[in-house]
Protein backbone atom coordinates (compact mmCIF):
# COMPACT_ATOMS: atom_id res chain seq x y z
CA UNK A 1 0.00 0.00 0.00
CA UNK A 2 1.29 3.46 -0.85
CA UNK A 3 2.54 5.53 2.06
CA UNK A 4 -0.12 8.23 2.09
CA UNK A 5 0.96 9.52 5.48
CA UNK A 6 4.33 10.47 4.03
CA UNK A 7 2.68 12.43 1.25
CA UNK A 8 0.56 14.63 3.46
CA UNK A 9 3.00 16.75 5.40
CA UNK A 10 3.61 20.46 5.58
CA UNK A 11 5.50 21.82 2.55
CA UNK A 12 5.74 18.34 1.02
CA UNK A 13 5.94 18.38 -2.80
CA UNK A 14 3.67 15.74 -4.34
CA UNK A 15 4.36 14.81 -7.95
CA UNK A 16 1.97 13.64 -10.64
CA UNK A 17 3.54 10.18 -10.61
CA UNK A 18 2.95 9.80 -6.86
CA UNK A 19 -0.69 10.80 -7.16
CA UNK A 20 -1.26 8.47 -10.13
CA UNK A 21 0.15 5.58 -8.08
CA UNK A 22 -2.59 6.05 -5.49
CA UNK A 23 -5.46 5.13 -7.78
CA UNK A 24 -8.90 6.72 -7.54
CA UNK A 25 -9.60 5.77 -3.93
CA UNK A 26 -6.14 6.93 -2.88
CA UNK A 27 -6.61 10.24 -4.65
CA UNK A 28 -9.85 10.84 -2.80
CA UNK A 29 -8.19 9.97 0.51
CA UNK A 30 -5.31 12.29 -0.34
CA UNK A 31 -7.75 15.10 -1.08
CA UNK A 32 -9.48 14.58 2.27
CA UNK A 33 -6.18 14.67 4.13
CA UNK A 34 -5.15 17.84 2.29
CA UNK A 35 -8.07 19.80 3.63
CA UNK A 36 -6.86 22.58 5.95
CA UNK A 37 -3.29 21.46 5.19
CA UNK A 38 -0.45 22.93 3.17
CA UNK A 39 -0.37 20.13 0.61
CA UNK A 40 1.71 21.34 -2.27
CA UNK A 41 0.95 19.63 -5.57
CA UNK A 42 3.93 20.08 -7.87
CA UNK A 43 2.98 20.54 -11.52
CA UNK A 44 5.36 18.59 -13.75
CA UNK A 45 5.89 19.43 -17.45
CA UNK A 46 4.00 16.29 -18.46
CA UNK A 47 0.89 17.27 -16.53
CA UNK A 48 -2.21 18.15 -18.42
CA UNK A 49 -4.03 21.17 -17.05
CA UNK A 50 -7.18 19.08 -16.62
CA UNK A 51 -5.38 16.48 -14.46
CA UNK A 52 -3.87 19.13 -12.22
CA UNK A 53 -7.18 20.93 -11.90
CA UNK A 54 -8.93 17.67 -10.99
CA UNK A 55 -6.53 16.89 -8.14
CA UNK A 56 -6.52 20.44 -6.80
CA UNK A 57 -10.30 20.66 -6.91
CA UNK A 58 -10.63 17.32 -5.10
CA UNK A 59 -8.91 18.85 -2.07
CA UNK A 60 -11.78 21.29 -1.76
CA UNK A 61 -14.74 19.40 -3.18
CA UNK A 62 -14.48 15.91 -1.67
CA UNK A 63 -14.60 16.90 2.03
CA UNK A 64 -17.48 19.29 1.38
CA UNK A 65 -19.68 16.70 -0.34
CA UNK A 66 -21.28 15.54 2.90
CA UNK A 67 -22.11 19.11 3.88
CA UNK A 68 -23.42 20.05 0.46
CA UNK A 69 -25.64 16.97 0.27
CA UNK A 70 -26.88 17.24 3.87
CA UNK A 71 -27.66 20.91 4.55
CA UNK A 72 -29.84 19.98 7.53
CA UNK A 73 -26.89 18.22 9.18
CA UNK A 74 -24.60 21.15 8.41
CA UNK A 75 -26.90 23.45 10.39
CA UNK A 76 -27.44 20.99 13.26
CA UNK A 77 -25.88 21.86 16.61
CA UNK A 78 -22.42 20.30 16.44
CA UNK A 79 -22.63 19.17 20.07
CA UNK A 80 -25.50 16.82 19.17
CA UNK A 81 -23.57 15.27 16.28
CA UNK A 82 -20.28 14.79 18.12
CA UNK A 83 -21.98 13.83 21.38
CA UNK A 84 -23.50 10.77 19.67
CA UNK A 85 -20.17 9.33 18.56
CA UNK A 86 -19.00 6.62 20.95
CA UNK A 87 -15.77 5.65 19.18
CA UNK A 88 -12.91 7.62 17.61
CA UNK A 89 -12.55 8.23 13.86
CA UNK A 90 -10.37 5.70 12.07
CA UNK A 91 -7.99 8.38 10.80
CA UNK A 92 -4.45 9.49 11.45
CA UNK A 93 -4.21 11.35 14.78
CA UNK A 94 -4.74 15.06 14.26
CA UNK A 95 -5.99 18.00 16.32
CA UNK A 96 -8.12 20.15 14.01
CA UNK A 97 -9.10 23.79 14.51
CA UNK A 98 -8.96 25.74 17.76
CA UNK A 99 -9.45 24.65 21.36
CA UNK A 100 -13.04 25.94 21.40
CA UNK A 101 -13.99 25.29 17.76
CA UNK A 102 -12.59 22.09 16.32
CA UNK A 103 -12.49 18.30 16.47
CA UNK A 104 -10.16 15.32 16.90
CA UNK A 105 -9.16 12.65 14.38
CA UNK A 106 -7.59 9.38 15.50
CA UNK A 107 -8.22 9.95 19.21
CA UNK A 108 -6.72 7.64 21.82
CA UNK A 109 -8.30 6.72 25.16
CA UNK A 110 -6.67 7.17 28.53
CA UNK A 111 -6.96 3.79 30.26
CA UNK A 112 -9.56 3.76 33.02
CA UNK A 113 -6.88 2.64 35.47
CA UNK A 114 -3.11 2.97 35.36
CA UNK A 115 -0.26 2.44 37.81
CA UNK A 116 -0.56 6.06 38.96
CA UNK A 117 -3.94 7.34 37.77
CA UNK A 118 -7.68 6.71 37.72
CA UNK A 119 -10.11 8.15 35.16
CA UNK A 120 -13.24 9.70 36.68
CA UNK A 121 -16.82 10.32 35.46
CA UNK A 122 -16.64 7.37 33.05
CA UNK A 123 -20.27 7.71 31.95
CA UNK A 124 -19.36 10.90 30.09
CA UNK A 125 -16.98 9.05 27.72
CA UNK A 126 -14.62 12.02 27.76
CA UNK A 127 -11.31 10.30 28.43
CA UNK A 128 -10.10 10.65 24.83
CA UNK A 129 -7.29 12.81 23.53
CA UNK A 130 -4.53 13.26 21.01
CA UNK A 131 -1.79 10.64 21.60
CA UNK A 132 0.58 13.39 22.78
CA UNK A 133 -1.85 14.42 25.53
CA UNK A 134 -2.29 10.80 26.64
CA UNK A 135 1.49 10.25 26.74
CA UNK A 136 1.89 13.44 28.78
CA UNK A 137 -0.74 12.38 31.35
CA UNK A 138 0.69 8.89 31.75
CA UNK A 139 4.20 10.23 32.30
CA UNK A 140 3.07 13.04 34.62
CA UNK A 141 1.14 10.57 36.77
CA UNK A 142 4.08 8.20 37.16
CA UNK A 143 6.67 10.93 37.82
CA UNK A 144 4.46 12.85 40.26
CA UNK A 145 3.92 9.65 42.22
CA UNK A 146 7.63 8.82 42.23
CA UNK A 147 9.13 12.25 42.92
CA UNK A 148 6.52 14.76 44.12
CA UNK A 149 4.83 13.02 47.04
CA UNK A 150 1.60 12.78 45.00
CA UNK A 151 -0.15 9.44 45.28
CA UNK A 152 -1.55 9.55 41.76
CA UNK A 153 -3.79 11.52 39.41
CA UNK A 154 -7.58 11.56 39.36
CA UNK A 155 -8.24 12.59 35.77
CA UNK A 156 -11.47 14.33 34.81
CA UNK A 157 -12.62 15.41 31.36
CA UNK A 158 -10.36 15.27 28.32
CA UNK A 159 -12.35 15.19 25.06
CA UNK A 160 -15.07 13.16 23.38
CA UNK A 161 -13.96 10.30 21.07
CA UNK A 162 -13.99 12.66 18.07
CA UNK A 163 -13.65 15.88 20.03
CA UNK A 164 -15.99 18.67 19.01
CA UNK A 165 -18.43 20.65 21.14
CA UNK A 166 -19.93 18.87 24.15
CA UNK A 167 -23.56 18.54 25.13
CA UNK A 168 -22.79 19.89 28.62
CA UNK A 169 -19.96 21.71 30.31
CA UNK A 170 -16.87 22.91 28.54
CA UNK A 171 -16.55 25.42 25.74
CA UNK A 172 -13.04 24.15 25.02
CA UNK A 173 -11.77 20.51 25.26
CA UNK A 174 -12.66 20.09 21.56
CA UNK A 175 -9.40 19.02 19.87
CA UNK A 176 -7.95 16.48 22.29
CA UNK A 177 -5.33 18.77 23.86
CA UNK A 178 -7.10 19.79 27.11
CA UNK A 179 -7.31 17.79 30.34
CA UNK A 180 -8.75 18.42 33.80
CA UNK A 181 -6.73 16.98 36.69
CA UNK A 182 -8.42 16.91 40.07
CA UNK A 183 -6.73 18.58 43.03
CA UNK A 184 -7.89 15.67 45.16
CA UNK A 185 -5.06 13.09 45.34
CA UNK A 186 -5.74 9.53 44.23
CA UNK A 187 -6.50 7.22 47.18
CA UNK A 188 -4.52 4.05 47.85
CA UNK A 189 -7.43 1.94 46.59
CA UNK A 190 -9.32 1.82 43.30
CA UNK A 191 -12.65 3.61 43.13
CA UNK A 192 -15.58 1.54 41.88
CA UNK A 193 -17.37 2.73 38.75
CA UNK A 194 -20.24 3.96 40.92
CA UNK A 195 -17.87 5.92 43.14
CA UNK A 196 -16.28 7.54 40.10
CA UNK A 197 -19.66 9.09 39.32
CA UNK A 198 -20.41 10.18 42.90
CA UNK A 199 -17.08 11.12 44.54
CA UNK A 200 -16.44 14.86 44.37
CA UNK A 201 -13.30 16.82 43.78
CA UNK A 202 -12.23 19.09 46.66
CA UNK A 203 -12.02 22.88 46.59
CA UNK A 204 -8.68 24.32 47.67
CA UNK A 205 -10.21 27.60 48.88
CA UNK A 206 -11.33 28.80 52.28
CA UNK A 207 -15.11 28.85 52.19
CA UNK A 208 -16.51 32.12 50.86
CA UNK A 209 -13.10 33.56 49.96
CA UNK A 210 -10.64 33.72 47.08
CA UNK A 211 -7.82 32.56 49.34
CA UNK A 212 -6.25 29.11 49.40
CA UNK A 213 -6.80 27.01 52.53
CA UNK A 214 -3.28 26.01 53.60
CA UNK A 215 -4.71 22.95 55.35
CA UNK A 216 -5.82 21.63 51.96
CA UNK A 217 -3.29 23.01 49.46
CA UNK A 218 0.01 21.30 50.23
CA UNK A 219 3.54 21.36 48.83
CA UNK A 220 2.62 18.17 46.96
CA UNK A 221 -0.04 20.18 45.09
CA UNK A 222 2.60 22.81 44.37
CA UNK A 223 5.06 20.23 43.04
CA UNK A 224 2.66 18.41 40.71
CA UNK A 225 1.43 21.68 39.16
CA UNK A 226 5.02 22.88 38.77
CA UNK A 227 5.99 19.60 37.10
CA UNK A 228 3.10 19.90 34.65
CA UNK A 229 3.83 23.55 33.86
CA UNK A 230 7.54 22.83 33.37
CA UNK A 231 6.91 20.26 30.64
CA UNK A 232 7.81 21.44 27.12
CA UNK A 233 4.70 21.20 24.98
CA UNK A 234 2.38 22.58 27.68
CA UNK A 235 0.84 25.85 26.51
CA UNK A 236 -1.11 26.82 29.62
CA UNK A 237 -2.36 25.59 32.96
CA UNK A 238 -5.54 27.24 34.24
CA UNK A 239 -6.05 27.59 38.00
CA UNK A 240 -8.12 29.77 40.31
CA UNK A 241 -6.45 33.14 41.03
CA UNK A 242 -6.09 32.14 44.70
CA UNK A 243 -4.11 29.06 43.67
CA UNK A 244 -1.94 31.14 41.35
CA UNK A 245 -1.19 33.42 44.32
CA UNK A 246 -0.17 30.42 46.46
CA UNK A 247 2.12 29.18 43.68
CA UNK A 248 3.71 32.62 43.33
CA UNK A 249 4.31 32.85 47.08
CA UNK A 250 6.03 29.45 47.25
CA UNK A 251 8.01 29.52 44.00
CA UNK A 252 11.28 31.00 45.27
CA UNK A 253 13.84 31.93 42.59
CA UNK A 254 12.78 29.29 40.04
CA UNK A 255 9.88 31.18 38.46
CA UNK A 256 9.98 30.71 34.68
CA UNK A 257 7.30 27.99 34.77
CA UNK A 258 4.80 30.37 36.40
CA UNK A 259 4.30 32.07 33.03
CA UNK A 260 2.31 29.03 31.85
CA UNK A 261 0.03 29.09 34.91
CA UNK A 262 -2.91 31.36 34.14
CA UNK A 263 -5.58 32.59 36.59
CA UNK A 264 -9.17 31.96 35.54
CA UNK A 265 -12.67 31.64 36.96
CA UNK A 266 -13.47 28.37 38.71
CA UNK A 267 -10.56 25.91 38.64
CA UNK A 268 -10.24 25.54 42.42
CA UNK A 269 -11.35 21.87 42.31
CA UNK A 270 -9.01 20.94 39.46
CA UNK A 271 -6.27 22.35 37.27
CA UNK A 272 -6.70 22.43 33.51
CA UNK A 273 -3.75 21.48 31.31
CA UNK A 274 -3.66 22.70 27.70
CA UNK A 275 -1.06 21.34 25.29
CA UNK A 276 0.39 23.14 22.28
CA UNK A 277 -0.60 21.95 18.82
CA UNK A 278 1.46 18.92 17.74
CA UNK A 279 3.82 19.70 14.87
CA UNK A 280 2.09 17.23 12.56
CA UNK A 281 -1.44 18.54 13.24
CA UNK A 282 -1.76 20.86 10.26
CA UNK A 283 -4.74 23.16 10.70
CA UNK A 284 -4.48 23.14 14.51
CA UNK A 285 -4.52 26.69 15.89
CA UNK A 286 -2.40 27.58 18.92
CA UNK A 287 -3.31 30.32 21.34
CA UNK A 288 -0.99 33.30 21.50
CA UNK A 289 1.73 32.67 24.13
CA UNK A 290 1.04 33.96 27.65
CA UNK A 291 2.39 37.44 28.45
CA UNK A 292 6.06 37.59 29.42
CA UNK A 293 6.91 37.33 33.09
CA UNK A 294 5.68 35.20 35.96
CA UNK A 295 2.19 36.73 36.07
CA UNK A 296 2.43 37.41 39.80
CA UNK A 297 2.15 41.21 39.63
CA UNK A 298 -0.57 43.63 38.52
CA UNK A 299 -2.55 41.07 36.54
CA UNK A 300 -2.88 38.75 39.53
CA UNK A 301 -3.75 41.67 41.81
CA UNK A 302 -6.63 42.51 39.47
CA UNK A 303 -7.88 38.94 39.59
CA UNK A 304 -7.80 38.99 43.39
CA UNK A 305 -9.71 42.28 43.57
CA UNK A 306 -13.50 42.57 43.43
CA UNK A 307 -13.49 43.81 39.83
CA UNK A 308 -13.56 40.46 37.95
CA UNK A 309 -16.27 39.11 40.22
CA UNK A 310 -18.82 41.91 39.94
CA UNK A 311 -22.17 40.65 38.62
CA UNK A 312 -22.99 41.72 35.09
CA UNK A 313 -25.34 44.65 34.76
CA UNK A 314 -28.85 43.46 33.90
CA UNK A 315 -29.86 44.10 30.32
CA UNK A 316 -32.66 46.51 29.56
CA UNK A 317 -36.04 44.77 29.72
CA UNK A 318 -37.44 43.67 26.39
CA UNK A 319 -40.64 45.12 24.98
CA UNK A 320 -43.72 43.19 26.14
CA UNK A 321 -44.45 40.22 23.91
CA UNK A 322 -41.00 40.19 22.30
CA UNK A 323 -39.27 36.84 22.75
CA UNK A 324 -35.62 36.96 23.83
CA UNK A 325 -33.14 35.73 21.25
CA UNK A 326 -31.78 32.26 21.83
CA UNK A 327 -28.04 31.94 22.11
CA UNK A 328 -26.68 30.76 18.78
CA UNK A 329 -25.15 27.30 18.96
CA UNK A 330 -22.07 26.16 17.05
CA UNK A 331 -23.11 24.10 14.03
CA UNK A 332 -21.12 21.63 11.96
CA UNK A 333 -20.83 24.30 9.27
CA UNK A 334 -19.08 26.58 11.80
CA UNK A 335 -16.29 24.05 12.41
CA UNK A 336 -13.30 23.46 10.12
CA UNK A 337 -14.38 21.56 7.00
CA UNK A 338 -12.19 18.61 7.97
CA UNK A 339 -14.50 18.00 10.94
CA UNK A 340 -17.22 16.76 8.58
CA UNK A 341 -14.75 14.09 7.43
CA UNK A 342 -13.99 13.19 11.05
CA UNK A 343 -17.69 12.94 11.82
CA UNK A 344 -18.39 10.71 8.79
CA UNK A 345 -15.33 8.47 9.19
CA UNK A 346 -15.66 4.82 10.14
CA UNK A 347 -15.07 4.06 13.83
CA UNK A 348 -11.64 2.78 14.76
CA UNK A 349 -11.80 -0.93 15.55
CA UNK A 350 -10.36 -2.19 18.81
CA UNK A 351 -10.42 1.31 20.29
CA UNK A 352 -12.70 0.77 23.27
CA UNK A 353 -11.39 2.40 26.42
CA UNK A 354 -8.81 0.05 28.01
CA UNK A 355 -9.79 -0.94 31.54
CA UNK A 356 -6.26 -1.20 32.90
CA UNK A 357 -2.97 0.04 31.53
CA UNK A 358 -0.25 -2.60 31.39
CA UNK A 359 1.15 -2.99 34.91
CA UNK A 360 4.58 -3.76 33.51
CA UNK A 361 4.66 -0.69 31.28
CA UNK A 362 8.02 1.04 31.39
CA UNK A 363 7.13 4.71 31.24
CA UNK A 364 10.73 5.67 30.63
CA UNK A 365 10.29 4.00 27.24
CA UNK A 366 7.11 5.80 26.18
CA UNK A 367 7.67 7.09 22.62
CA UNK A 368 9.03 10.59 23.08
CA UNK A 369 6.23 12.54 21.45
CA UNK A 370 7.09 15.39 23.80
CA UNK A 371 10.35 16.41 25.34
CA UNK A 372 9.65 15.65 28.99
CA UNK A 373 11.42 17.12 32.02
CA UNK A 374 13.92 15.02 33.92
CA UNK A 375 12.60 13.67 37.25
CA UNK A 376 13.68 15.75 40.21
CA UNK A 377 14.03 14.54 43.79
CA UNK A 378 11.26 15.09 46.30
CA UNK A 379 11.35 18.67 47.57
CA UNK A 380 10.48 19.41 51.14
Amino acid sequence: MYDLTRLVTVKRQVTKEEIETMGQSGQRYFARQCLDASCNVKKAKSWSSSFGAMILSLALVVPMMSLASKPAIAQTAAKKLFGKKRAPANLQARAIGSYAKGCLAGGRALSIDGPAWQAMRLSRNRNWGHPQLIAFLERLAVDAQAYDGWNGLLVGDLAQPRGGPMLTGHASHQIGLDADIWLRPMPARRFTRKEREKVSAISMLKKGTRTVDSNKFSMAHFRVIKRAASTPGVARIFVHPGIKKALCDRAGNDRAWLRQVRPWYGHHYHFHVRMKCPNDSVGCKNQAPPPAGDGCGKELSWWLSDEPWKPKKPKKPKKPGKKPKKKRQITLADLPQACSVVLDAAPATGQATPVMAAKAANYQSIPVLLQLPKPRPLQR
